[in-house]
């Protein structure tokens, strides 16, 4: 064909808000291209699955989670929700995603045919290549696991509650489900969930060991009576073997209380391991919706820019992406904070400027990414390297928080008024950035609470102490409810002290 010759006009892939599942498939396709060939991501195999409304609000219920055991709590959530969904109070997600090996997404039916293309983009290819490549994703959650995981934990809580109880099944899983946020490994490497078949084997050959176990070894005499020194070496080396202290109270229940039986344990270990696999989303909620928001946004303009999509199609889309990303101003009555789509596709539409488009004062700030011209290479070893806290403090530029108008106030109860101490100069652009960052610290949104002494030898009462931050101590009902169930674990007395971990006195003390 010579040159002088117009190129083949192309069809756009739809042309109407209506969709059908060859209309899907041929999207996706045409999204994996831009995605896969063109970008370079690093994705799971991915499966669709169109669901209805009342389906999103179920999966909400279970966390949205594909499988999950049965407790009340998974009903409440869905009323709750449907409730406020029906009345027009709340929307729903346009889409779900589960970290998985094949990667699950799941759809709205009631989505339009744009919709259905920007999610896929959004969820298959953006969440999809962020869960395989993080490094906290890589470190704490086994993508290849977890399904099977799930329907392990589902069959095994069935069965519990067919031999001990639905009533004793649902105690233990009240209590380990108020606990969860202190049931998970936060400073070591985590061990793979196990597979369903090695952890039924485990649990045919505890339960064997358990038949053979004979309740007269617990009444021998011991063989001599020991001074209080030696006690107090008993008890040294006791803490050293337990660990002491210990952050992970589920995993410090489940390992060492004096009246769970093996089943019950199980239970904990359950809630634990699937908290757990949710403790990398905690720390990369800013990082994974702005990689997504990036990689929809850019799919999209490239699938319009190649004529695949409509005008009518991208102006809906703009629509929908300006309202995902918009950030409401301080004093607006819809503020709650900064919403984490637009700080995060702020942040990696400003990477890709500073990257093709630099100014002098971005070159003094990011001597190693600026004019090199490789967006997408360094927003990738932005997304596999980062979590959002150490995310802010690499990337957050003077630009973007001028652009933001960000500044930080110190509030001091002592005194009337709020002082702006970070205004827009260097040192305020530090300031305010390490500001932002520690709002998204684990080690500042987390109660700092430990095991920190077990008297196994005496009354086998508990004591945890809670390391107070900006002398904040607990609020007085929640403490009460929470050793309620600490206690009904552990099975004797619990203390808990908030400690002044500036002086380590004692401020406030609470027991069940």
């Amino acid at each position: 064909m010579s040159a002088s010759k117009k190129k083949a006009k192309i069809t756009p892939l739809f042309d109407s808000a209506d969709w059908d599942y060859a209309a899907v498939d041929k999207v996706f396709q045409a999204i994996q291209t831009i995605a896969i060939d063109e970008m370079g991501l690093d994705v799971y195999p991915t499966q669709v699955e169109v669901i209805t409304s009342e389906q999103m609000l179920d999966a909400y219920s279970s966390v949205g989670m594909p499988l999950m055991y049965s407790h009340w709590s998974f009903g409440k959530s869905f009323v709750r929700d449907e409730a406020s969904y029906r009345k027009g109070a709340s929307g729903l997600a346009y889409e779900i995603v589960i970290n998985s090996n094949p990667c699950i997404c799941y759809i709205m039916e009631e989505n339009s045919m744009t919709m259905q293309t920007l999610v896929l983009a959004h969820a298959a290819f953006g969440h999809n290549h962020f869960f395989k490549n993080n490094h906290l994703f890589k470190q704490w959650t086994d993508a290849n696991a977890i399904l099977d995981y799930l329907q392990f934990a589902k069959n095994y809580i069935a069965k519990c509650e067919e031999k001990y109880g639905l009533k004793e099944v649902e105690k233990i899983l009240d209590s380990a489900h108020a606990l969860q946020g202190q049931g998970i490994d936060k400073f070591t490497r985590r061990q793979k969930l196990d597979s369903a078949a090695l952890r039924e084997k485990e649990l045919a050959r505890a339960e064997y060991e358990r038949s053979q176990y004979s309740e007269l070894w617990r009444t021998l005499p011991e063989s001599k009576s020991k001074d209080s020194h030696e006690i107090d070496q008993i008890e040294k080396e006791l803490a050293r073997k337990l660990g002491l202290p210990e952050s992970n109270l589920l995993y410090f229940l489940e390992k060492h209380s004096p009246i769970l039986e093996s089943w019950q344990r199980e239970i904990l270990r359950i809630v634990r391991s699937i908290a757990q696999y949710f403790y990398p989303q905690r720390q990369t909620k800013l990082m994974n919706e702005g990689c997504a928001c990036f990689v929809h946004y850019h799919i999209m303009n490239r699938l319009y820019d190649t004529g695949q999509i409509t005008e009518g199609a991208m102006l809906e889309f703009i629509d929908f992406h300006t309202r995902v990303v918009a950030q409401p101003d301080f004093d607006s009555p819809y503020f709650s904070g900064i919403n984490p789509y637009a700080l995060g596709f702020s942040m990696m539409k400003d990477i890709e400027r500073i990257c093709e488009q630099p100014t002098d004062e971005d070159r003094e700030w990011f001597p190693n990414i600026a004019g090199n011209n490789r967006a997408i290479a360094t927003l990738k070893d932005a997304w596999e390297n980062f979590r959002d806290e150490s995310f802010i403090l690499q990337y957050l530029s003077p630009h973007l928080m001028r652009e933001l108008r960000l500044f930080n106030l110190k509030d001091d109860t002592s005194k009337p008024h709020y002082v702006v101490d970070a205004i827009h100069n260097e040192q305020g652009y530090k300031a305010v950035r390490s500001a932002l960052a520690a709002q998204y610290s684990v080690a500042n949104l987390d109660l700092d609470m430990q095991v920190t002494n077990v008297d196994l030898h005496g009354n086998r009462s508990m004591i945890l102490t809670h390391n107070m931050t900006n002398g904040m101590t607990l609020e007085e009902k929640q403490a009460d409810m929470t050793l309620a169930h600490i206690q009904r674990l552990w099975g004797y007395d619990v203390t808990l002290n908030s400690v002044d971990p500036n002086t380590n006195k004692i401020k406030k003390s609470y027991s069940d």
